[in-house]
């Protein structure tokens, strides 16, 4: 599993690996029924605490993502489109909200920024 931790990030470790995780389970690469590292290994291979690699699995099975199965491991749950598609529309909403700042902060109004979105839209760029 290709996972990066960056040690200059303001987000914690776990969370960076579960949002990996996650990323990778939303676009595909993971598919449903996929075994996950062991948590030791990936705390071995990515040189960090079980402790942190523990938490980020945990906070996938609240959250619905994997699953723990006894002397088994963890396993990608399959996911119904309701939930896949509240999470594309919350990552859309971070890129908007984004997108919106640096309107802001270089003076585009909202009339331009929407027309810049009805061009992408249309295919017009």
């Amino acid at each position: 599993m290709n996972i990066i931790i960056s040690n200059s990030s303001e987000q914690p470790i776990y969370e960076q690996i579960k949002i990996q995780i996650k990323n990778m389970i939303m676009t595909g690469e993971l598919k449903a029924g996929d075994l996950l590292p062991g948590m030791r290994s990936l705390a071995k291979e990515l040189k960090i605490s079980v402790i942190t690699t523990k938490r980020a699995y945990n906070d996938l099975e609240t959250e619905g993502y994997i699953c723990t199965v006894a002397g088994r491991g963890c396993f990608v749950k399959s996911l119904n489109s309701d939930l896949i598609r509240e999470e594309n529309l919350k990552r859309i909403e971070e890129y908007l909200n984004k997108a919106l700042e640096v309107a802001n902060a270089s003076g585009i109004n909202s009339g331009e920024l929407i027309e810049m979105l009805s061009f992408l839209i249309r295919g017009e760029t």
